[in-house]
């Protein structure tokens, strides 16, 4: 591997930690905490950190409250959001004060309301809000190259010089359309569709089913990234948990492809260290 490509040392060791601390939180008071709030298409997230920015507890919940980048159920969304907060609180014996959140990049202007309106009608004091793939970048600590978050409704792209993001953007395609065409093909319902595919153990069965989405995310980051010296892409979000994506987007885009060990809880983490001590 090139030395220009990034490593995932620090990221894959962040989330190894979260992944820990979902089922038994650290109890050691800190002066402060940081709380990033992930409201994805199929799944939301609530990541916190202690004072010097490392997981102490964590819960997510998958849900149907966002769909293509945009909240269509905001009383279920600052539900599932207060609940996650309170079930955290209660497992810290403390209250969470401060909070960050993220929307899909270049949606700011049409949705970033409703998610801010989501994370304090859910009890927080929010600090700030960036775009979702930028937020992953805080963990991945990618210098050059492109971020690419496959969500659940879209695909977010951001472009990285010198550790500067340059361009941002988002298209509608994401593993809902992979859950639509595992749904077609097999004849199972949504729902059901969206558990087989989370399944590890089906992957390899369902990438040939899949392989015409992600070509199609695929043409999706080629058309963005077409002007722009790229020369890696970091993917991110709970769709490239399938196993062998990279391998596609590598192949179709010409572009070197990889991905940290647990790609779902990236972003969430970017967005709790992200999280600042005093309100917007």
């Amino acid at each position: 591997m090139s030395e220009k490509h990034v490593t995932f040392d620090y990221c894959d060791q962040m989330v190894a930690d979260f992944e820990k601390v979902i089922d038994r939180p650290i109890r050691e008071k800190s002066s402060v905490y940081y709380t990033g709030v992930d409201l994805g298409t199929a799944c939301v997230v609530v990541a916190v950190l202690d004072e010097n920015k490392r997981p102490v507890a964590g819960a997510y919940r998958y849900a149907d409250v966002v769909r293509d980048g945009m909240v269509v159920d905001y009383i279920g969304a600052v539900q599932i959001v207060r609940e996650l907060k309170e079930e955290i609180e209660e497992k810290l014996d403390t209250e969470l004060i401060y909070a960050a959140g993220a929307i899909p990049p270049g949606t700011d202007l049409l949705d970033s309301g409703a998610v801010k309106n989501v994370i304090q009608g859910a009890g927080f004091e929010l600090t700030n809000m960036l775009d979702e793939s930028t937020a992953a970048n805080e963990v991945l600590k990618m210098k050059n190259g492109a971020v690419v978050d496959i969500g659940g409704g879209t695909t977010g792209i951001s472009i990285l010089r010198d550790g500067k993001v340059v361009y941002i953007a988002d298209e509608p395609t994401g593993g809902t359309h992979f859950s639509l065409v595992i749904s077609g093909a097999y004849g199972k319902s949504f729902d059901e569709a969206e558990l087989y595919k989370r399944d590890e153990k089906n992957h390899r069965e369902l990438i040939p089913v899949l392989q015409p989405v992600i070509e199609k995310v695929s043409s999706i980051i080629s058309q963005h990234i077409k002007d722009y010296d790229v020369q890696e892409l970091s993917l991110v979000g709970g769709t490239c948990c399938l196993t062998g994506i990279e391998d596609i987007i590598e192949k179709k885009t010409g572009v070197y492809t990889h991905k940290p060990k647990n790609p779902m809880f990236v972003t969430p983490l970017g967005i709790a260290l992200s999280c600042k001590q005093e309100e917007m």
